[in-house]
């Protein structure tokens, strides 16, 4: 008991540490009073956490790790009402429950945190705002869901911390196999959704081998928070009398694991500029084949050699092209259209991840169109499809 004490309270104030850096985060590059509304969601996150943290915590401490579950018939029988034991199985039952509702609201909390903060960084972008629509939707209804299973999976309710006669198994929330089966398939089906919103537009973004993979690995969070979810379930189910024990403990692991993901992207730019400013600019800006730093005002142009008039070229696959700026500011992670005049000027159109800094945010700030999300990441990231014009010194050199 006592290193799962030392582990869980350890994770909390990590997951915390996390939690406030974000809020720094947010807080230099967009102002408080452009917060969103998933940066107020974390914060009520950290506080469900903590309080899951406190029912894994008296699940040992308090009740001894003691439910209704893992009992012959004849201890059932035999066990006397409102004794020290009956009290305690009684007790842990009942923040079984109480547990298992902070678990599911927590997670799906994290969920919708992602789900918002992907509205922002894919706005601008065909087609990716229905799928935005798709999993706000999927999140609210597969939340009802699970908390609809937890809550009446076992009637009356009261039945889930009843000792004698056997209430079955749906009726054991320790190791219920209806709370593990449905929460469980429910959260592994929307990690997967959420995850296939960002991993195709890095995974065609041509932008520095080095970033791309620290970015693909960032995103794809989800893996290891759905590894957790099923390791949990198998040792729950395979717990016997520890299940409610292991329940709690593997309840804290895994949030604490969603926890982390969910708040990487908002902090990774703070820790690149961090990073620059201790000199280790090369992990960030390291161009190679697939990525080439813009000339001129940042701001990439396809050096096009033919000389008509109005000549107009499209590029590649939509997200297939990604260009950095001199500063390392900007990725641009979406469709370009590029249309070379006579005179040399180039007229792009094109749509950025904007990872800049709080005062390029402000400066730019009537660039972005109206998002529904509210406006740019700022310490995280945003699309924003944007016009620029410049001279093409290639073309006119030639």
């Amino acid at each position: 008991m006592g290193d799962f004490v030392t582990e869980a309270f350890t994770l909390l104030a990590i997951a915390l540490v996390l939690i406030a850096l974000r809020t720094y985060a947010r807080t230099t590059s967009a102002g408080i009073r452009n917060f969103q509304i998933d940066d107020y969601l974390m914060l009520v996150a950290g506080v469900v956490y903590a309080l899951e943290t406190a029912a894994a915590y008296s699940v040992g401490a308090k009740f001894h790790g003691l439910a209704n579950n893992s009992m012959t018939d004849e201890e059932r029988r035999t066990i006397v009402p409102h004794s020290p034991e009956w009290n305690m199985r009684v007790g842990g039952s009942k923040t079984q429950v109480i547990g298992w509702s902070l678990y599911t609201l927590l997670l799906w909390l994290l969920k919708l945190c992602m789900t918002v903060f992907y509205g922002r960084l894919t706005e601008g972008l065909d087609g990716m705002q229905t799928r935005i629509k798709i999993g706000l939707v999927a999140v609210g209804v597969t939340y009802v869901v699970t908390i609809l299973s937890i809550l009446l999976g076992c009637q009356p309710l009261r039945k889930n911390w009843q000792i004698n006669p056997d209430p079955g198994n749906h009726c054991q929330p320790a190791i219920s196999k209806i709370d593990l089966y449905v929460t469980l398939v429910l959260n592994v089906v929307t990690d997967i959704y959420l995850m296939s919103i960002p991993l195709p537009l890095l995974w065609k973004a041509r932008i520095p081998t080095r970033r791309k993979y620290l970015l693909l690995i960032m995103f794809s969070g989800g893996i290891f928070v759905t590894m957790a979810g099923i390791l949990r379930c198998v040792l729950i189910l395979t717990a016997g009398a520890n299940g409610a024990q292991q329940a709690g403990t593997w309840a804290c692991r895994e949030t604490f694991v969603a926890v982390v993901i969910g708040n990487i992207p908002m902090i990774y730019p703070l820790f690149r500029r961090c990073m620059q400013k201790m000199g280790a600019s090369w992990l960030f800006t390291q161009n190679d084949s697939n990525a080439r730093s813009g000339g001129g005002r940042g701001w990439s142009a396809m050096q096009l050699s033919d000389r008509k008039a109005a000549q107009k070229a499209k590029f590649g696959h939509p997200l297939s092209r990604s260009t950095l700026t001199g500063s390392d500011s900007v990725e641009h992670l979406a469709d370009q259209e590029q249309i070379v005049g006579k005179d040399g000027i180039t007229l792009t159109t094109e749509t950025a991840i904007v990872t800049s800094t709080a005062s390029r945010n402000r400066d730019e700030e009537g660039a972005y169109p109206h998002s529904p999300y509210g406006k740019p990441a700022g310490a995280g990231y945003s699309f924003h499809v944007s016009t620029k014009s410049q001279g093409d010194r290639a073309y006119q050199q030639q």
